[in-house]
């Protein structure tokens, strides 16, 4: 089975992308450092998020499909919590947040959207998305509805715009670990919902 490359909107849509790997074939390792310098480039480039995205993620699955060493660069979930966060690369004021996830079986995170374009590569287990959009109405200005669900699995790459909701559930008997990817969050548009007292609240 193809891996599949989706792209998830404002509106709670995922948009099937169709990958463009094979155009850009590489030999060897593509070295982390090279990654990001081309990550650069496109943002230095392209200022349009989901013209962007287009362009990251043919990278984000050379980065995959080349480096065996992301299988194991994870912390293993933590017992109180549920997940594990391992950045794989930290300087002040780089613009970019690099890092492995892992959740336990069964977590399920809250239902948030990340004030920034992101891009998840999933390395090993199962995930569910659940996607939600706005639905405001005058006495719940931040009231969300789900709009479906988009299961991914070992190297399904899923993509998001600043405004793309959604929430991720680990399924199966194993933890999920995933490569993620994420610009500057703009923290004033950086959300948590509650779906039950229809509220938003900033992170």
């Amino acid at each position: 089975m193809d891996n599949q490359d989706w792209l998830v909107t404002g509106k709670g849509q995922s948009v099937d992308c169709q990958s463009s790997e094979g155009d850009q074939e590489r030999e060897g390792s593509f070295r982390l450092y090279r990654f990001l310098t081309e990550i650069e480039d496109v943002l230095r480039l392209e200022a349009d998020d989901q013209l962007r995205l287009d362009k990251i993620r043919p990278l984000v699955r050379q980065l995959l499909n080349t480096s065996a060493w992301l299988q194991y660069e994870f912390k293993p979930p933590n017992p109180k919590t549920g997940w594990s966060v391992n950045r794989l690369y930290n300087e002040p004021g780089f613009p970019l947040t690099v890092q492995m996830v892992a959740w336990a079986p069964g977590e399920t995170s809250t239902i948030h959207n990340h004030g920034a374009w992101g891009v998840v590569a999933l390395v090993s287990g199962q995930e569910k998305n659940t996607l939600w959009h706005r639905t405001p109405t005058t006495a719940h200005p931040d009231r969300i509805e789900s709009t479906k669900e988009v299961v991914i699995n070992p190297g399904d790459i899923i993509s998001f715009l600043p405004d793309a909701i959604h929430c991720v559930e680990a399924l199966g008997d194993e933890p999920t670990i995933s490569f993620n990817l994420y610009g500057k969050t703009d923290y004033k548009a950086r959300y948590k919902f509650d779906i039950q007292a229809h509220t938003a609240m900033l992170f």
